[in-house]
């Protein structure tokens, strides 16, 4: 039984799961024989380049039901409930792992009876009491603690709360999951908070109840989400409510003594939508919103329906309006590229971020800013440098043996805006437009890879796309841009910093307004 079905809280449950931990205790005799066979568990990956121990073979996750019992102290773990259910794909399994790198587990359960669990890396490795088949359902429910100052990303703690920044690998530090965005799945959170608290989730309000001194709040998302996307905000927040186009229900977050300061650009959001649709076609998605919270992060971020932003950022005057509105039409522009057709791989973030670029540069560049062709010059002449640091658009270089991979690096960003200025000057503005609106309809809620760019590209322009596409996707130095045959490469051009940890004043060159946003 999920924890808090029916808007019941953790806390209620509690004689439950105590009870739950003892048949674990008791039926552990009994699944070590099963067990006994087996090899020492050990961590799976899906086979992702750049991050393989992401990802679990096996099965596909449908939902996730995600219960967290916050006490008001942003620096203690939160008792937590993660229930999945998922369709087993594979042949058959004795054991499967779910990702899962923080936090302490109490009690597993797969199709209603205790399993036994043990910890391998960064996985959860769970032996159900009868081996598995293929199409068969998986009922898993995991008791476990959340630890909101653990390392490396999850939860952010901010002045009055909590919020979720959990791209690229960070939701399982927060909770069991297939932590990879090949695996999309419908989510439903349940928060349990001190009364005086507010907490949204992404989705829709799906309930709010009372508690003894707390609130239990509710929201279920209506489309499928990859687990880096997830958000939950918690904390001394406004909801500022409106309509946007075709009575899209919008909700912006914000700390309460800000809410003035920041309502003039949250106000601009519907037209921002508006014009994002104009481009790339309906919204996706059944609401959205700002989440502006109290936190130093360095990046905006897009968790689906609720964009996560540093409440300073927009209130900030040293930086142009037209600076601020763009970075919100990145984080907005995501909604379509990256939330609502997601990656296959992790290579294919290009998909993402190239695209959030470019609508970020064109938005600007009605609104004041630089010229998107003097910002695809600027990047273009930094191309070949950024090439040899962190690989091509679409064949990023492997993390190092000692560290991790540079993943949100300017040829993600910018060089990846570069490659779709340069596909528009070959194949011409209507054949792009076209293009764009036809690859956020044909791969809605679901996940497509850059092979399937190419071919769709190819498909819209009556034209093979292939050669012209590799070329600049994976080559090791940029080739000459159509159109532009003075376009140079810099010689010995120092890289930029990795976008994701810098966010400078546009200056009065275009290579100065690089973007902040994931």
């Amino acid at each position: 039984m999920a924890a808090l079905s029916a808007h019941t809280s953790l806390s209620r449950s509690r004689t439950a799961r105590r009870r739950c931990t003892v048949a674990g205790t008791v039926g552990a005799a009994t699944l070590a024989l099963v067990g006994a066979a087996l090899p020492a568990p050990r961590a799976a990956g899906i086979g992702d380049h750049l991050f393989p121990h992401l990802g679990n073979p096996g099965y596909d996750v449908r939902t996730y039901d995600l219960s967290f019992d916050y006490s008001g102290d942003n620096k203690k773990p939160l008792t937590a409930r993660t229930v999945i259910d998922a369709q087993v794909t594979a042949e058959t399994m004795d054991r499967f792992n779910v990702d899962f790198a923080a936090g302490d587990v109490r009690s597993v359960q797969v199709n209603g009876a205790p399993a036994r669990h043990a910890r391998a890396g960064e996985d959860l490795v769970i032996t159900p009491r009868a081996p598995l088949r293929r199409g068969g359902w998986l009922h898993v429910v995991v008791d476990h603690t959340s630890d909101p100052t653990t390392k490396n990303g999850g939860w952010v703690r901010t002045k009055d709360g909590l919020a979720m920044a959990n791209q690229a690998d960070a939701a399982h530090r927060v909770f069991p999951s297939n932590d990879h965005p090949a695996d999309k799945a419908v989510f439903t959170f349940r928060v349990r908070a001190p009364r005086g608290l507010t907490v949204v989730a992404g989705g829709l309000p799906a309930g709010r109840s009372r508690a003894g001194g707390d609130t239990v709040w509710t929201y279920r998302m209506a489309h499928p989400m990859a687990t880096e996307l997830a958000q939950v905000s918690i904390g001394r927040s406004a909801v500022i409510r409106s309509t946007g186009p075709h009575g899209l229900p919008l909700r912006h977050v914000v700390p309460v003594k800000k809410r003035k300061a920041l309502l003039p650009w949250l106000e601009r959001t519907s037209g921002q939508i508006a014009w994002m649709e104009r481009h790339a076609g309906p919204y996706p998605f059944e609401t959205y919103g700002v989440l502006a919270a109290q936190a130093r992060t360095g990046f905006e971020l897009e968790t689906q329906t609720l964009s996560l932003f540093e409440s300073d950022i927009l209130a900030d005057p040293a930086y142009p309006a037209w600076y601020k509105e763009s970075l919100m039409v990145h984080e907005l522009a995501h909604q379509w590229f990256g939330d609502s057709v997601s990656p296959h791989r992790w290579t294919d973030l290009w998909l993402n971020e190239g695209h959030a670029t470019w609508y970020e540069w064109a938005y600007a560049a009605e609104r004041g800013g630089f010229t998107v062709e003097e910002r695809a010059r600027a990047a273009y002449e930094q191309s070949d440098a950024w090439r040899k640091r962190y690989g091509p658009p679409a064949a990023l270089l492997p993390a190092k043996s000692d560290g991790k991979v540079d993943l949100f690096s300017p040829i993600v960003y910018n060089g990846s805006a570069v490659v779709l200025f340069a596909l528009r000057e070959h194949i011409g503005e209507d054949a792009f437009a076209r293009l764009e609106r036809a690859w956020t309809q044909r791969y809605r809620d679901g996940n497509a890879e850059t092979a399937d760019f190419i071919a769709l590209a190819s498909r819209v322009t009556g034209q093979d796309q292939s050669a012209f596409l590799k070329k600049w996707l994976y080559g090791k130095t940029t080739p000459p841009m159509p159109g532009h045959p003075d376009w140079k490469q810099k010689k010995h051009a120092k890289p930029q910093r990795k976008a994701a940890e810098s966010r400078p004043a546009p200056a009065g060159h275009p290579a100065g307004a690089a973007t902040s946003g994931h």
